[in-house]
């Protein structure tokens, strides 16, 4: 119930914790900021991190693990394209993978025009590519992606089970609307909280986060909604809570505790008054 001093109390199993990060600096955004007119060259098809880029990636990698954040979060969501994959890997991650290892590496050697070395898939929360966090699509090649195919060599360990076909049918000639941008981001908010993991990483794209989080903070203080809706900086990480208000979720509580064990005489204090 809101109260007068504008907090909410909520139950807690019907939230989630959603740490947001927007891609590290790719080379997209380099020759975009030079001459906006550059994406729309097919030089930067499905575009990848600049050595700065990876660089960002490092710095939030120490981020996160100063924080523990590498140790509670329990799923990475990440947008199936190369930007985004590099940087959910490298920041979420397992060590540099070596040979020997049994399990495949999150990413092999040298994936996307860098010298980058491959990333191990232990000790790592599991990644799972989902397309409803794609950056706004159609009209810029560096927002269509390759085929799964592909990206599954490149990406051995990230589950690409929910992308329903091999190649890029959603990336059109013509620009997606930014309205249609944040419906698409409403139906993948929903599809969180169906999740049964508690703290989720999301690793996706600027204007898809603008897009999607300016429907929110409309009720909230002035500073909350700026706080919300501005603009993500490449490799930048917001963590937010989602609240299920309309229970589309159906998780129990593994916190809560029923009471009365041993059962007993248990009236309240008015009551024996």
């Amino acid at each position: 119930m809101d109260s007068a001093a504008g907090q909410i109390l909520y139950p807690l199993h019907h939230c989630k914790t959603v740490h947001l990060v927007r891609h590290a600096q790719g080379v997209h955004n380099v020759e975009g900021e030079k001459n906006h007119d550059a994406y729309l060259s097919n030089d930067l098809f499905d575009a990848h991190l600049t050595p700065l880029g990876w660089n960002q990636v490092d710095n939030l990698r120490k981020h996160v693990k100063g924080h523990g954040l590498s140790r509670s979060v329990e799923l990475v969501v990440v947008s199936p394209l190369l930007r985004t994959m590099q940087t959910a890997v490298g920041v979420f991650g397992g060590e540099i993978y070596s040979d020997g290892i049994n399990e495949p590496p999150l990413m092999i050697e040298s994936v996307g025009s860098s010298d980058h070395p491959a990333v191990s898939s232990l000790n790592c929360p599991p990644f799972i590519a989902k397309e409803l966090c794609r950056e706004q699509m159609g009209l810029h090649p560096c927002d269509k992606r390759r085929s799964i195919s592909e990206y599954r060599n490149m990406f051995p360990a990230i589950d690409f089970s929910l992308v329903e076909t091999d190649e890029d049918t959603l990336w059109t000639p013509e620009r997606e609307k930014k309205e249609d941008v944040a419906a698409r981001g409403l139906k993948f908010l929903e599809w969180l909280s169906t999740r049964k993991e508690k703290e989720i990483a999301v690793v996706t794209h600027s204007s898809f986060l603008f897009n999607t989080l300016s429907a929110f903070g409309n009720d909230c203080h002035p500073n909350i909604k700026s706080e919300i809706c501005k603009h993500f900086a490449n490799c930048e990480l917001r963590s937010m809570v989602i609240i299920d208000r309309g229970v589309i979720g159906s998780n129990e509580s593994t916190t809560n505790y029923p009471g009365k064990i041993p059962r007993g005489p248990d009236l309240p204090s008015e009551s024996a008054d």
